[in-house]
């Protein structure tokens, strides 16, 4: 199957694609991020899963969201990518970074449909700090930026500089990252990031995760001590197993593809 177009969810046009067939996967990337940054893997998996990629409202090439992210909201964001597309269940679940937050709060609020989770280099908040109104601080400082046309100026070399190496073609940068679209879009997200982990806390205190569920840390210590032993740390909490990326920096779908492809397939080994 494949297929790339749009579908309508909470009033908002989302941008996805679906390649392979098989048992289903769901990638969803980290803050800031779009479609093509999955382009890597996508051909080790579509032989043996049918893969499922989305741009979040403001990423990529998705409209606008309609309201603040959630943590509840975002799970249920995937499910409804799911629904929309009629692609059958129970879907292997896989977060990078942020959206390690949405596939974990996925598991814990559709049970029934998670096949597996993996998390990719996930962020970690221990103690989340929520802070006030920053809707309100966020949506100025977009209308600013975008009033100066920053995001045409510098919005791809802001791209090309965060990604290093990066194989995304240049057109494809241009075209999503000269938007003030998406510059609102992961301004939003990253305000709302210490309100989305408390949110998962909660969830985490009142949803556990299925029993027996395959779960995987999959980080990218990159020689720090510290990131290491917090994502350990994420690890043991959830009963997972952890695995390091070397190496490979934050992007690791980028850097080791072959890391991310082998996570999603060992579940089905194991269980063989």
């Amino acid at each position: 199957m494949t297929f790339e177009g749009f579908r309508r969810i909470g009033g908002v046009a989302h941008h996805v694609l679906v390649d392979g067939s098989g048992p289903v996967c769901v990638l969803s990337a980290g803050l800031g991020l779009s479609w093509f940054d999955w382009d890597p893997v996508v051909p080790l998996l579509a032989r043996h899963r049918t893969v499922v990629r989305f741009d979040r409202p403001g990423h990529g090439l998705s409209q606008p969201a309609a309201g603040p992210p959630t943590a509840a909201g975002e799970a249920h964001r995937i499910a409804a990518v799911l629904d929309a597309l009629e692609v059958p269940g129970p879907a292997t679940v896989v977060g990078h970074s942020i959206a390690g937050f949405h596939a974990e709060a996925f598991a814990r609020l559709h049970p029934d449909r998670t096949a597996a989770l993996l998390l990719v280099d996930p962020s970690v908040e221990e103690h989340p700090r929520t802070p006030r109104a920053p809707g309100a601080v966020t949506g100025a400082l977009g209308a600013v930026l975008s009033a100066a046309g920053v995001p045409a100026a510098l919005g791809p070399a802001v791209r090309r500089a965060a990604v290093r190496h990066d194989p995304a073609p240049a057109a494809l940068v241009r075209r999503v990252y000269r938007t003030s679209r998406v510059l609102r879009g992961t301004l939003l997200e990253n305000a709302h990031y210490g309100a989305v982990a408390a949110q998962l806390l909660g969830l985490r205190a009142g949803h556990p995760l299925p029993p027996r569920l395959p779960v995987t840390v999959l980080a990218a210590p990159d020689g720090s001590a510290r990131w290491e032993r917090r994502q350990r740390a994420l690890a043991r909490r959830l009963g997972a197993r952890y695995e390091a990326a070397e190496p490979s920096g934050h992007l690791v779908m980028l850097d080791r593809p072959d890391a991310v492809a082998d996570a999603v397939l060992r579940p089905a080994q194991d269980g063989a």
